[in-house]
C-alpha cells in the first residue's frame, strides 16, 4: 500500500474545511463560498453557507461550454419495450432548458416542490434537472407506488406539480400510472395545480380537462429558460424512506454539498474521468438513482445509463453483461441481490461467455450487506475488483468505501473497507462507550457529517434530531451494528434491531447468513431472531435452494445448521432453517427481515409500502405456520 488513501483520510479529518474547501472549487459556483462550514447549530450543520450555485448548471452547462455538447449525457436501454435511445449533452441541455421554461409558465418557482412519478425512462431525469435548473425542490416517488403511499407523500410535500408517465412496464405486464395517481390526488388533502402526463405507446391516460396536460405538447411549446443561482444551502431535493412509526420520513439534501460531494465521489471514489461509461444499476426513485444515475455522474461528465429492465428476465441471465459489452461500460454499481439473482439461474455464468467485457473495470456493491459468497463468485467469474461500499439515504454517498481513485486497498470479503473520508465512525456502546477493536456495537459518525448528507427531514425537525442525533450526543446514529478490526476496516453486521439475544449473548443474523450462503446449494437466505421462552431469541433461516439443486431440502437443512455450529459454535442456537421459494424483499432489493420475524413472532405488522411482490409473505406465513411459527 502505498499510504495515498491514508494521507487524504486524515487531511479530511484534521483539515475538514480545507479538504471541502479544494472539492468545492473544482465545481461551478455562481458565488464562491467564503465560509465552508458553519457548527453553529449542530446538529444542523451546514456547508459552504454564502455560496451560490446550480445543480443543473453543473450537470449540463459546464460540459456544453467546455466544448463537449456532441458527447452521450444518456444512454437508454429498455428491454422491457425494445427500446434504445442516446442523448448527447446538448440535446439534453436543449430539453431540460425548455421543460424547466414549462414548468415556470405553469407557477412553478423557487423553493416549490414538484412530485416525480415516474417509471425508468429519459424523462426522469429532464424532470429532476429541470426542476433542479429553476430552483424547484423536486421529490421522485417510485414509479407504482399504491396509492395512499402516494397520497401520504403529496400531503407532506405539498406539490405545486406532479409530472408523471402512463404507465411503467415490468417483465411481464404493464402498470398504469394515471388511475393510480388519480386515486391518490382523490385520497389526498393537498391537491396539486396540476400534473403533466407522459404518454407511453404502450398505456393512453385520460387526461383531466384543465388539470392534466400532455407532456410532449408543454415541452414542445415551452421557451428555454437559464439556470437560476440558489443558495448552497437551499434543498436539491425530498427523499422518502421508510419511518419505523409508518410515517415515511423524507430526507432533504441540500444543492451546494450535493454537488460537491458527488463530484468528488466520482473520481476518487469510483476511479471514473469525465467521458467514460458509469452504470448505476437501480431506479431513479432511490437514493442511487439520485446520486448515481443522474447528478454524480453528469456532475462529472460521465456517459450515465438508465435501464428499463431486470438482471434476469430481460431475457436472461446474461442481460447485464449485453449492457456492459454493448455499451463499452468501464464502471457498474448494483445491489448484490442483483448478482444473486443472475448467480441463482446462471451458477456457472454461462452466458458471461458470450460478451467481451473487457472494458469492465470495478464493480461495485451496495444496498446491503454483501455476503462473502457473491463477493468471490463476482470476483471468480468477472476478474475485476470488486468492491462493497456501505451508505444510506441518509447520507446520499459511501459512510465507507474502498476509494479505487485514491488508493485501491487490499478487498477483505464482508467488509466495505474504510471509512470514507471526511467520515469520523465509532463503534460505540449502549451506554456511549467506544469499543475496542473487534466488538460489536452501534456503528456511529461523529460530527459534522460531509457535505451531501442529510440536512433535516422535511417539516419534522424534531424528528431528525430524535431519530439520528439524540442518543449519542455529538454523533450521527447510522441505525447499523458492526465493527472495526485491528486494521481499521469496519463490518457492518446488521441494522441494530438485527443483532439479536440469545441467552445473553448479543450476536449477529448477518455472521450466521454469510455462513449460510458459503453452502453450495444455497442460493440466498435471510437469518431473523425469533421469539423463543427459554433463551429470550433464538436465529431461523430462510433459504432459497439454487436452481441447479437436485438434493433433498433435510439434507442441506442439516449441513447448513452443521456449518453455521462449526463456524460459529453452539453458542448460535442455529438449529431452525425453512426452505422457501423466494424471499420478500423491497424494489431496491432489500430483504424484509424485519417484516418476517414480527409474522414468525405472531406480532402485528404492516405490510411495507415498497415492497415488490406482496404474494410472497403469504407463501413465507404458510412455510412459518408449517413449522410452529406464526400462529393466528
Amino acid at each position: 500500500m502505498s499510504g495515498a488513501f491514508e494521507k487524504v483520510y486524515q487531511e479530511s479529518i484534521n483539515d475538514k474545511e480545507g479538504f471541502w474547501k479544494k472539492a468545492a472549487d473544482a465545481v461551478h459556483w455562481f458565488k464562491k463560498p467564503d465560509t465552508i462550514l458553519d457548527t453553529s447549530n449542530s446538529p444542523f450543520n451546514r456547508w459552504f453557507v454564502d455560496g451560490e450555485i446550480n445543480a443543473s448548471y453543473n450537470a449540463l452547462d459546464v460540459h456544453v461550454d467546455a466544448g463537449r455538447g456532441d458527447q452521450a449525457a444518456i444512454i437508454y436501454d429498455s428491454p422491457v419495450t425494445d427500446t434504445k435511445q442516446t442523448i448527447t449533452y446538448s440535446e439534453l441541455l436543449d430539453r431540460v432548458s425548455r421543460f424547466a421554461g414549462a414548468l415556470q409558465e405553469r407557477g412553478v418557482s423557487k423553493g416549490d416542490r414538484v412530485v416525480i412519478y415516474m417509471p425508468m425512462i429519459p424523462e426522469a431525469a429532464v424532470a429532476m434537472l429541470a426542476c433542479a435548473r429553476i430552483g424547484a425542490i423536486h421529490s421522485v416517488v417510485f414509479g407504482g407506488f399504491a396509492s395512499n403511499e402516494l397520497a401520504v407523500r403529496i400531503n407532506d410535500a405539498k406539490p405545486k406539480l406532479i409530472l408523471t408517465a402512463s404507465c411503467g412496464i415490468e417483465v411481464k405486464r404493464v402498470i398504469e400510472y394515471k388511475p393510480l395517481l388519480d386515486e391518490a390526488i382523490e385520497l389526498a388533502e393537498h391537491k396539486p395545480d396540476a400534473t403533466v402526463v407522459f404518454q407511453r405507446p404502450q398505456a393512453t391516460a385520460e387526461l383531466q380537462e384543465g388539470r392534466d396536460f400532455d407532456w410532449k405538447t408543454v415541452e414542445d411549446n415551452a421557451q428555454a429558460v437559464a439556470a437560476v443561482p440558489v443558495k448552497s444551502t437551499d434543498p436539491l431535493y425530498i427523499l422518502y424512506t421508510s419511518g419505523t412509526t409508518g410515517q415515511p420520513k423524507g430526507v432533504v439534501r441540500d444543492t451546494g454539498g450535493s454537488v460537491v460531494s458527488l463530484k468528488w465521489t466520482m473520481k476518487n471514489i469510483y476511479d471514473t474521468e469525465p467521458g467514460e461509461v458509469f452504470w448505476a444499476a437501480s431506479d431513479v426513485g432511490w437514493v442511487v438513482g439520485h446520486s448515481y444515475i443522474i447528478y454524480g455522474p453528469l456532475f462529472s461528465g460521465n456517459t450515465t445509463v438508465i435501464y428499463e429492465g431486470k438482471p434476469v428476465g430481460t431475457p436472461d441471465p446474461g442481460a447485464f453483461w449485453r449492457m456492459i459489452s454493448e455499451y463499452n461500460i468501464n464502471t457498474l454499481f448494483t445491489a448484490p441481490t442483483a448478482f444473486r439473482a443472475i448467480k441463482k439461474e446462471d451458477p456457472d455464468a454461462t452466458y458471461l461467455a458470450k460478451y467481451d467485457l473487457s472494458c469492465l473495470r470495478t464493480l461495485y456493491l451496495a444496498g446491503e450487506r454483501c455476503d462473502p459468497d457473491t463477493l468471490y463468485w463476482a470476483q471468480d467469474k468477472l476478474g475485476v475488483p470488486v468492491i462493497d461500499h456501505w451508505w444510506q439515504t441518509e447520507t446520499g454517498w459511501s459512510i465507507a468505501a474502498n476509494c479505487k481513485g485514491i488508493e485501491l486497498l487490499p478487498v477483505v470479503a464482508g467488509s466495505p473497507t474504510r471509512p470514507a473520508p471526511g467520515y469520523d465512525i465509532q463503534v460505540l456502546s449502549e451506554d456511549g462507550e467506544q469499543m475496542e477493536a473487534g466488538d460489536i456495537g452501534a456503528l456511529t459518525v461523529k460530527l459534522p457529517l460531509p457535505p451531501g448528507t442529510f440536512i433535516d427531514l422535511w417539516n419534522a425537525s424534531d424528528r431528525y434530531v430524535s431519530s439520528y442525533f439524540s442518543k449519542f450526543e455529538g454523533y450521527y446514529e447510522t441505525g447499523d451494528a458492526g465493527y472495526i478490526d485491528e486494521n481499521g476496516y469496519i463490518f457492518v453486521m446488521a441494522r441494530t434491531d438485527d443483532i439479536i439475544n440469545v441467552a445473553g449473548h448479543r450476536l449477529s443474523t448477518g455472521g450466521m447468513e454469510e455462513v449460510v450462503a458459503e453452502h453450495p446449494d444455497v442460493a440466498e437466505c435471510a437469518v431473523m431472531g425469533v421469539a423463543d421462552k427459554l433463551k429470550g431469541q433464538i436465529p431461523m433461516g430462510l433459504i432459497v435452494l439454487s436452481d441447479t439443486c437436485t438434493r433433498d431440502e433435510d439434507e442441506v437443512i442439516k449441513e447448513v445448521v452443521k456449518l453455521v455450529r462449526e463456524k460459529i459454535g453452539p453458542v448460535a442456537a442455529f438449529k431452525n432453517a425453512l426452505v422457501v421459494k423466494r424471499l420478500p424483499k423491497t424494489r431496491s432489493g432489500k430483504i424484509l427481515r424485519g417484516t418476517m420475524r414480527a409474522i414468525a413472532d405472531s406480532a402485528e405488522w404492516k405490510l411495507p409500502a415498497t415492497i415488490d411482490d406482496p404474494e410472497i409473505l403469504d407463501e413465507i406465513t404458510e412455510a412459518l405456520k408449517a413449522a410452529g411459527y406464526a400462529q393466528d
